[in-house]
């Protein structure tokens, strides 16, 4: 006979890995409706009627308030990426800037939270593609069964591969870094300069996450999509906030959370080990442009300074009354950096 904590267990296991999710979805789309009763005088008086958010964004789109978030929101469409990891092509969310003028053509990735990248650089004459990495954000991932480094970097290899087709200035943020450091180095054909934004790049993986049991992974990422937990994550990230932007804040960083099978496709990536680069940041060959927030509470300074260290080429920007996510807080003067470093020869 089974132990009874065993059984339990193996009940919680089902139960976090799909066969309460009709129940869960009903009682989401409840609340959906609730929320568009209380609010919809506050939100139409955002936006002109002309804009339309597109239909494979979440329901709770609407809601967001942050008028950046909302224009690169309404601005999303899904491109088809054909790769090996599914017989269908995956429909990845992008946002692509007007052609540029003469200057590299620049591919933005988001980090765990998918915050929105400045329109300032499509602005400075830079084409930019702000890309969806494979099992965050908004792509239609149906068919696809692995999440873990190696899809992930064929997967923007084939965006690269079809919609860019020539060297690139990439931008990683955050843990956007990590992929951005895996990707040069795996691709250097296929990138021309490298620019990380408060970046992950030392961290060995998910630690001991990776060998810990299914059930528990999905306990862990079902608390990563908490409100109470991403709210203390955007108070973190800032140098300086509030309580309404902290509440906006939640809405941004939490809205991919609500995309079918994220839950799935994250514990796939959780167990699979994540990024671990470190080892691999010497071997960075192209130009590097580092930059970082100096009131940053996530990764402080000292990991700035560690990658002028270690990258073979590297050039640091402090940006002052900045966090985390100095794209965010600052975003004219990181758009000025990143078009002052794309222009130098």
């Amino acid at each position: 006979m089974k132990p009874v904590v065993s059984q339990k267990a193996s009940k919680l296991s089902q139960e976090l890995e799909g066969n309460t999710w009709s129940r869960m979805q009903n009682k989401r789309a409840v609340h959906v409706r609730a929320l568009q009763r209380v609010h919809v005088r506050a939100t139409t008086a955002v936006d002109t009627p002309t804009k339309v958010f597109p239909a494979f964004l979440p329901p709770e789109v609407q809601f967001l308030e942050e008028p950046a978030a909302r224009e690169m929101a309404y601005r999303m469409q899904q491109v088809p990426v054909q790769t090996s990891l599914s017989q269908q092509p995956i429909l990845t969310s992008t946002v692509v800037s007007k052609a540029g003028d003469g200057k590299p053509p620049v591919l933005l990735l988001h980090g765990f939270d998918r915050r929105a990248y400045s329109s300032y650089l499509h602005s400075g004459g830079a084409q930019s593609y702000a890309v969806d990495i494979l099992g965050w954000g908004f792509n239609n991932t149906e068919g696809v069964t692995s999440f873990g480094v190696e899809a992930k970097r064929e997967h923007l290899y084939e965006f690269w591969k079809t919609y860019i087709k020539k060297p690139m200035v990439l931008v990683g943020a955050s843990l956007g870094g990590s992929i951005a450091i895996d990707f040069a180095v795996t691709h250097p054909d296929a990138v021309a300069k490298l620019v990380l934004i408060d970046a992950q790049g030392f961290a060995e993986g998910v630690g001991n996450m990776a060998t810990i049991p299914k059930f528990m992974a999905y306990a862990g990422i079902a608390l990563l999509k908490s409100v109470p937990l991403r709210s203390y994550a955007f108070y973190l990230a800032f140098a300086k906030t509030t309580m309404s932007a902290i509440a906006d804040g939640m809405r941004v960083g939490r809205l991919h959370c609500l995309v079918p099978g994220w839950a799935d496709s994250s514990v796939n990536f959780m167990l699979s080990g994540g990024y671990n680069v470190a080892s691999k940041i010497p071997e960075v060959q192209q130009e590097t442009l580092v930059i970082w927030g100096e009131q940053d509470k996530i990764l402080p300074r000292e990991y700035a300074e560690r990658f002028r260290k270690e990258l073979p080429r590297p050039q640091l920007e402090l940006v002052k009354d900045a966090g985390h996510i100095p794209h965010v807080e600052q975003p004219s003067v990181v758009a000025d950096l990143i078009l002052k470093f794309i222009s130098t020869t």
